[in-house]
């Protein structure tokens, strides 16, 4: 059966009622679903950067044992050649070993320096390190903070939540698929997710414009379906409102 004006409004002021309860059980979570989405992301971003350094550090700490066995080979390499500077035959071999312990010994000064090197970046790499664990630590207390708090809110709000989804699946194909489009359109595009408001004070409670008299008059006759001027707001008179509230 074809539904009469009066009808689509009333279903339509029905479905915003309770799309506006959910909207405020969802209120009272707030920013914290985001908030705990943005922590897990600190969480798993700290990880990522600690394990980075740590491969770092593992790096450095190989680079000074191969040149600390480096050292070693080269001073090795120094006595093996002194001693066979007590065995040359003439000048050449003389210089050609002694060039070679010079070689050995320049070896040995660069792969110090290297190590001194190491040593600073180690102890830089520590300290951001050791900062990045405390950050982890931090964020990671935080994290368990807000998804309690989350928990609890849920838990006080999720039966009366899927309830008023049940109940507004149930309420929208009662509603022609035009209408609906409208409406979640205009609900999509408000700040309160207000698409269907009421006459309040001789104004539109949704963007509180005043509404004249007469286009007052032709709302309360429930004959047409009327939209405020100003914000595109499908308007319903107060007495709907009441009788909605005492259905």
């Amino acid at each position: 059966m074809e539904q009469t004006v009066e009808q689509k409004l009333k279903a339509l002021y029905e479905l915003q009622t309770i799309h506006t309860k959910i909207d405020r059980i969802r209120q009272v979570r707030g920013e914290l679903p985001m908030e705990v989405a943005d922590l897990e992301d600190d969480v798993a971003g700290l990880e990522t950067r600690i394990q980075k350094i740590k491969y770092e550090l593992d790096d450095v700490e190989d680079e000074i044992v191969t040149r600390k066995n480096l050292i070693k080979d080269a001073q090795a390499n120094i006595k093996k050649y002194e001693t066979q500077l007590n065995e040359v035959k003439n000048n050449r071999e003389y210089d050609a070993i002694s060039k070679e312990i010079e070689i050995q010994g320049l070896d040995i000064q660069v792969s110090e320096k290297k190590i001194r090197e190491f040593g600073f970046e180690i102890s830089s790499k520590t300290q951001v390190y050791e900062k990045a664990l405390a950050d982890l630590e931090a964020r990671k207390s935080d994290l368990d903070a807000k998804k309690d708090e989350l928990g609890v809110i849920t838990a006080e709000t999720e039966k009366e939540e899927n309830d008023l989804v049940a109940q507004a699946e149930k309420a929208t194909p009662n509603i022609e698929e035009r209408l609906l489009t409208a409406y979640n359109r205009l609900r999509q595009n408000a700040k309160n997710g207000l698409a269907v408001v009421t006459i309040q004070r001789d104004s539109c409670s949704g963007c509180f414009n005043q509404i004249p008299p007469q286009r007052q008059s032709d709302i309360r006759q429930r004959k047409k379906i009327i939209v405020c001027e100003h914000c595109g707001r499908i308007l319903v008179d107060e007495q709907m409102a009441l009788e909605a509230e005492n259905a």
